[in-house]
């Protein structure tokens, strides 16, 4: 039996760890707002915490987390700007202030555009609008670099309220784009790659549900994924939207 602590449980993909969690028969932690937010499962059988995480003492954040073999976060929103940067800056300070053997492995969330698209490391951060937006998950990522925790980052393109469609279906990269841009994009300026990296996003369209079992089924210290961006893509020739997935013609 895993000891997982959650923030975040109440969200949109925090619920779906929490249900997976406690369906699978780990010991659930969970650190929330608003209990009654909670499915009537998860709240029967997790250890319930009423708290703000914004404004809670690093010390009582510090003590959720003590003791667990996996702290998840789920926490907070890219388009919060500071405030998501702040969210986290908090967290890995609560963790980096345990003793080693106390703390446990991390897993944090960001988003496609934070993986590397070409061999000089640019990332879509990096392209013009994009990191208008999404430069919180850079800033994440370099705060997540500077401590010492085992943590691995979810870096899954936008996430829906669909049906699974397996671990075993979908595709999974560390540190680069699971989905690749044509080669040519490597030797054009950020403004020509632009539309090369939007046309890719549909087929980084992932259901919450398999993005939590991504996360609950890497739960072991090191390991392929220590200290790695995660990204995840549909199955070869699927390509989604916010409202639906559907097989389709892949585009060259």
């Amino acid at each position: 039996m895993t000891s997982l602590a959650l923030l975040g449980a109440t969200g949109s993909l925090g619920s779906h760890v929490a249900r997976q969690a406690t369906s699978a028969g780990h010991r659930l932690s969970v650190l929330v707002r608003s209990p009654g937010k909670l499915s009537p499962e998860v709240a029967s059988r997790a250890q319930v915490l009423t708290a703000d995480l914004m404004t809670m003492p690093t010390a009582m954040l510090a003590q959720f987390a003590e003791g667990h073999d996996a702290l998840v976060c789920c926490a907070g929103n890219v388009t919060e700007g500071e405030r998501f940067v702040a969210l986290v800056d908090h967290v890995v300070s609560a963790v980096e202030s345990l003793p080693s053997q106390a703390r446990p492995l991390c897993w944090f969330m960001a988003g496609a555009a934070l993986l590397d698209f070409d061999t000089k490391g640019r990332r879509g951060v990096d392209l013009p609008k994009i990191g208008s937006t999404y430069w919180p998950h850079r800033a994440n990522y370099e705060r997540l670099l500077r401590s010492d925790l085992d943590w691995r980052l979810l870096c899954p393109g936008p996430m829906v309220d669909q049906p699974a469609l397996g671990m075993d279906k979908l595709r999974m990269s560390t540190d680069v784009l699971p989905a690749q841009l044509p080669a040519l994009a490597g030797h054009l300026p950020p403004v020509l790659v632009l539309p090369m990296f939007a046309a890719l996003v549909p087929e980084m369209i992932i259901p919450y549900a398999d993005a939590a079992s991504v996360m609950l089924a890497n739960l072991e210290r090191g390991g392929a994924l220590y200290r790695k961006r995660v990204g995840l893509a549909l199955p070869v020739g699927m390509r989604g939207t916010k409202d639906h997935w559907a097989a389709q013609p892949k585009a060259d």
